[in-house]
């Protein structure tokens, strides 16, 4: 089958999952028409225009930047289904009732193209029954795709075949899930809710029910079942909450109507404090109230038995707390022998989910793998049921689990299946997971998209590569690794906690530019996980500031200088491989590369006004010589205007929120690569500096940067006079926004004077040794130190 091309899709449904559906495609570059009904009144594309405006309004944002809504196409089912003879692929995401979606097909059939893929975002519909309506064409290129909302932000989508569905359609859709949409793909069965709703709504049932039988509050479950289980940070009731009670109670509904004979269809009852809250129209966080209520800045909970609002905020007990950090053995053990009521609570739940997804395996998904994945990718889960039931010793949790259903304490008496027992160690290997439906272990998808991707997510048992200690080392210290995959590239990954920048790191870059200019075609820089690097190492200067104040750190800050244009100025191409957070030096360190690839959620800012200080490692030279290099490609043009941006992404610590962002901020280049998997991440980039290599790369010439000069900054400092003197920032802020001026302009010189990049450095390390030196800017970042919080002074 010949490679499958996407160069249009059509949404069909303008509602906020076919919106924002088609909001992500836009983020990855691929041109989307969004169709819905035609409008009663005014435009007859005024449904699917209401729809595309308001992406632009909505948080979390759905759009990497507000003008790309624009990008979207509107049309409606009346005048423009001619429209779907271009689209490749057609995905329909409107609302949840199997009639409406039925005699839709009907009217599309006629319309779609004979190679295109037909999918169905649905979240518990029969993909089979839909499959139905269908003509016999069409059949094989159907299938279920189920994002998860918020689509730009939840990795997770299900994939859901019919009998019919040919599998190359399948492998073509997951191929271009995976690596153009930047999705982690789970295969699920055609049954009632798929396995991510299915394994997470009976849990958060069973949760509902558990707590309720141990007497906790919401706020207290919601503590206790977030972070501190390695869950998703709302927890339980705010999840609700946030997803909508009437969603929730949607899903439950497929359950109660479809699964009848379901062992534990009795715990499948809907909640009455649910339904009540429902019937009062209390939604959640929609509709400004459900189990949580804001009021004012305070955040209320429901007491179910007044029926009234009143103050949250209460959390666990300390000793569970404690138990919760320990090991997975020594905490499910711990949990399950305490007499503590809420330790009680978190193993009831834990048992029930162990029991749940055990007893359903064979029905809901091809393997234990599938489960575990798409527990994590659409619940936020750190670790799926079946991984923290295999890390905490399976035959020993097995038992405790058959004892609680023989003692009657389970949601329903199922027995655990005898595939259990077997004398196994758990349910993931290295050459696979086990299958209950098939009797075996099978191992990950050969797709050739996953090839691309080095160290994909894995499974506690999986026997995956550790990254650190994967490929061949060639250096490392304390804080670096340095490392080659295939003997042509070099890798530096930062190890410390945050990859923060310390004298190490420092060190280890200068090792890798060596290394890689001696023996290899380039380097990436690169970590594992989302942190690239949250900027400089301020805890580990505190002793040499300590002892030898500003000019003890002046030095620190000359080597990083030096480094980061040692990096520059490298004789083989230097790629940042960015993902998550590249804030203050992580920035720096990335702006120095020859290249950037970014994974799309990658958030990029110099923020370290935030801590009194300025940018040291040349971070404004770079905004000085952009701004440079921009005027100078605009003949006639005003240098100020151009550094006007650079200026106050620094001084007012602007993060762009998006790789895309990231770019229009001037941090990443319109010839860097932003990729929309995080796992492609790291074989991108080394085919970048591979292509660089080939193409003959030579490093920059020395930049000579013209600057604005005294009358550029005093330019800018009017503005911050206005600023200050209206109390939209401090004198402090006005101080450091004002020595940012002086760097960004070249000091008290003439406008259109030729700067080195060495020159504004040493403007860089002076001001920011002054800095460290001054009260309010000691305030701050101590403040960070201890609480994690700006200080605003």
């Amino acid at each position: 089958m010949s490679r499958f091309q996407v160069r249009k899709v059509a949404v069909l449904g303008a509602g906020v999952m076919g919106a924002q559906i088609a909001a992500h495609l836009v983020n990855v570059k691929v041109p989307v028409v969004l169709f819905d009904l035609p409008a009663k009144e005014g435009p007859k594309n005024g449904i699917s225009l209401k729809a595309i405006d308001n992406l632009k309004k909505l948080k979390p944002a759905p759009l990497g930047v507000p003008e790309d809504a624009a990008r979207i196409q509107p049309a409606n089912y009346e005048e423009h289904l001619d429209l779907l003879k271009d689209c490749d692929l057609i995905i329909e995401a409107i609302a949840e009732r199997m009639d409406w979606k039925l005699d839709l097909y009907q009217k599309i059939a006629p319309f779609i193209a004979p190679h295109a893929i037909v999918a169905s975002n649905t979240s518990g519909l029969s993909i089979t029954k839909l499959s139905e309506a269908l003509p016999e064409s069409i059949k094989p290129r159907f299938c279920g795709i189920h994002f998860f909302n918020p689509p730009r932000y939840m990795y997770l989508v299900e994939l859901i075949p019919t009998p019919t569905t040919e599998a190359g359609y399948l492998d073509q859709l997951e191929t271009f899930v995976t690596t153009t949409v930047g999705k982690g793909v789970v295969r699920a069965k055609d049954t009632p809710n798929f396995v991510a709703n299915r394994v997470g709504i009976a849990g958060m049932l069973a949760t509902i029910h558990e707590a309720q039988k141990f007497g906790l509050t919401y706020d207290v479950v919601d503590d206790l079942t977030g972070k501190k289980m390695g869950r998703a940070s709302s927890g339980t009731f705010r999840t609700a909450d946030v997803v909508g009670l009437d969603t929730m109670a949607h899903v439950i509904k497929t359950l109660q109507d479809n699964l009848k004979d379901d062992p534990f269809f009795p715990s499948y009852a809907t909640p009455p404090v649910l339904a009540k809250l429902i019937e009062q129209g209390a939604l959640g966080q929609k509709a400004g109230a459900g189990f949580y209520k804001k009021v004012g800045k305070d955040i209320l909970r429901l007491d179910p038995a007044q029926g009234e609002y009143v103050v949250a905020g209460a959390k666990g007990d300390p000793i569970v707390d404690r138990i919760l950090k320990k090991p997975a053995a020594e905490r499910l053990k711990l949990l399950r022998e305490s007499t503590n009521p809420q330790a009680q609570f978190l193993w009831a739940i834990l048992r029930d989910s162990f029991h749940y997804v055990a007893v359903h395996l064979a029905d809901i998904a091809d393997s234990a793998r599938e489960v575990d994945f798409a527990m994590r990718w659409g619940f936020g889960m750190k670790q799926g049921p079946f991984e923290l039931w295999q890390e905490a010793g399976w035959q020993q949790v097995a038992g405790w689990v058959k004892e609680d259903i023989e003692a009657g304490k389970a949601l329903c008496n199922a027995p655990l299946p005898a595939w259990v027992f077997d004398g196994r160690t758990g349910v993931h290997t290295p050459e696979g997971s086990w299958s209950a439906s098939q009797g075996k272990y099978i191992p990950r998808s050969n797709l050739a998209v996953y090839q691309r991707q080095h160290f994909p997510e894995s499974l506690v048992g999986s026997g995956a590569a550790d990254p650190l200690k994967a490929g061949t080392e060639v250096f490392r210290n304390d804080d670096i690794r340095v490392w080659t995959l295939d003997g042509e590239v070099l890798i530096a990954t930062i190890t410390c906690k945050l990859h923060l920048i310390s004298p190490a790191v420092t060190e280890g870059l200068l090792k890798a530019v060596e290394l890689a200019e001696a023996k290899y075609q380039g380097l990436v820089i690169w970590s594992p996980d989302d942190v690239f690097s949250a900027g400089a190492n301020l805890e580990a200067l505190m002793p040499v500031f300590m002892k030898s104040g500003s000019k003890g750190i002046a030095p620190e800050v000359k080597k990083l200088q030096d480094a980061l244009l040692r990096v520059r100025y490298a004789n083989v191409p230097v790629v940042a491989a960015m993902r998550g957070i590249a804030l203050g030096g992580g920035c720096e360190i990335a702006v120095a590369c020859a290249k950037r690839v970014a994974a799309m959620e990658t958030y990029v800012g110099l923020v370290e006004v935030g801590v009194g200080l300025l940018p040291g490692g040349g971070g404004l030279t770079y905004i000085a010589r952009r701004a440079a290099e921009n005027a100078q490609a605009g003949p006639g043009s005003d240098l100020l205007n151009f550094l006007k941006g650079g200026f106050e992404g620094a001084a007012m610590a602007k993060v762009g929120t998006s790789a895309i962002e990231s770019r229009k901020l001037g941090y990443l280049l319109d010839s860097d690569v932003i990729v929309p998997n995080k796992d492609e991440l790291l074989h991108v980039a080394i085919s970048q500096a591979k292509a660089m290599a080939d193409a003959g790369y030579r490093a920059p010439a020395k930049a000579q940067i013209p600057v604005a000069g005294r009358m550029g900054i005093a330019t800018i400092k009017a503005s911050l006079v206005g600023m200050r003197d209206g109390g939209f920032i401090s004198q402090h802020d006005f101080h450091i926004a004002s020595l940012i001026a002086d760097v960004v302009c070249g000091g008290e010189v003439e406008a259109g004077t030729v700067v080195t990049e060495e020159y504004l450095m040493t403007l860089e390390r002076k001001h920011f040794c002054s800095l460290l030196d001054h009260p309010k800017t000691q305030e701050r970042i101590m403040g960070m130190l201890q609480t994690g919080k700006p200080v605003r002074n």
